[in-house]
């Protein structure tokens, strides 16, 4: 259910605002230290923008799929590390058991989800198992009332923090994806350990860690739907959280789009604002071009999918055309700068590095790509 428009306004105004006295005047702290300070994090908590895409029946906002892309796009004019403090909690930690959560689990999990009171993680990535994600290693051997889950997940966001995991399992011979069930996972069972802090190329303030299992005891009443459906499961929080992802991409963009104008404007080579040279203009105008359509296309799939629409190809060509655009806006930027744009104290290199993870997680544009051409030969065209 969307929000009546009034709501929804002071809510887009609320996070614009928050985004730009509170966020911005942070970034070049968040780099150095690795962290978000747990002040901002409070805050973010009192917004609400840890439960945006929970029913209010569990204490969220409940936005549809289009609101919550414009919620997106708003937080990604600033580092990709604050909106990543909530947004396992809104995409890929929470939605396997919205979509496929016993009323039970829902009641158990949901609202501590939407306060922020815990932190949720996705943990499908494993050491050798990436872009093939139908081949998980990681093991669930049921014992009687519960399941014995063994094995290491990688790259997991928010790991360091995370109170619950949504973990992907193989609990059956069957090859691929059809073997693979999906377990909540509580961060306090014995067995449980988790890795140091990866050192990334970028979107510091965001941190991933390996998440060790070595025999623990999972209730099987913590299994998301039936054993076997946690790759389907999987995929279909993946195809939502590719879309949050394309609608961040688009805001970055924008940050990128508007530094850039503000400083041609101010800077002078050959007697003039760079501004009024034609070349900056080409590439200023190729980034806002690109820009508009990657927004144009995540807004147009997001309201398909709120109409109840199958949206899994458009939303893997929303998040390949948004994350390899946003790629292209930050080089750009990067040029138009020069030598301003290589050090750090414009931040124009750090956002050049943060986009550089869009392009790889969730799945990588590879990956869209194979599944944007698995569609369209689906549909004839």
């Amino acid at each position: 259910m969307a929000l009546d428009a009034d709501t929804f306004d002071a809510l887009i105004d609320g996070v614009r605002r928050f985004v730009t006295d509170r966020l911005r005047p942070l970034e070049a702290q968040v780099e150095a230290d690795d962290a978000v300070p747990a002040p901002i994090v409070a805050e973010m908590r009192e917004m609400g923008l840890f439960g945006l895409s929970i029913a209010p029946e569990y204490g969220g906002l409940g936005l549809n799929m289009v609101e919550e892309c414009r919620v997106a796009m708003e937080t990604g004019h600033t580092t990709p590390a604050f909106r990543s403090a909530f947004g396992t909690n809104v995409g890929i930690g929470s939605q396997g058991l919205v979509m496929a959560g016993t009323p039970e689990q829902k009641a158990e999990w949901l609202p501590r989800i939407a306060s922020g009171e815990i932190i949720t993680s996705f943990a499908l990535t494993e050491p050798d198992v990436g872009s093939d994600s139908g081949s998980v290693k990681t093991r669930a051997v049921r014992d009687g009332d519960t399941y014995r889950l063994t094995g290491t997940k990688r790259y997991i966001t928010n790991a360091d923090k995370a109170d619950l995991f949504t973990v992907m399992a193989r609990t059956g011979d069957e090859p691929g994806g059809r073997g693979v069930s999906a377990f909540l996972v509580p961060r306090d069972l014995p067995g449980i350990s988790v890795g140091e802090p990866e050192k990334k190329m970028g979107q510091r303030g965001a941190r991933v860690c390996d998440v060790h299992f070595d025999d623990v005891s999972v209730p099987a009443t913590n299994r998301l739907g039936a054993e076997g459906e946690g790759f389907r499961i999987a995929m279909r929080v993946l195809d939502r959280g590719r879309l949050h992802i394309a609608a961040v991409c688009v805001g970055v963009a924008e940050r990128l789009i508007a530094d850039t104008v503000a400083y041609a404007a101010e800077r002078r080579q050959f007697g003039k604002p760079i501004a009024e040279h034609q070349l900056v203009q080409a590439m200023i105008a190729d980034s806002k071009t690109e820009a508009l359509a990657a927004r144009a296309l995540v807004l147009e799939t997001a309201a398909t999918k709120d109409a109840g629409s199958d949206v899994v190809l458009e939303s893997a060509a929303a998040k390949l055309f948004a994350s390899e655009m946003v790629g292209r806006v930050a080089d750009r930027a990067v040029q138009v700068h020069g030598g301003a744009g290589y050090i750090a104290d414009y931040g124009i290199e750090r956002l050049y590095r943060d986009v550089r993870l869009f392009r790889i997680y969730e799945g990588t544009s590879q990956i869209q790509q194979l599944i944007i051409a698995r569609e369209t030969m689906k549909r004839g065209g």
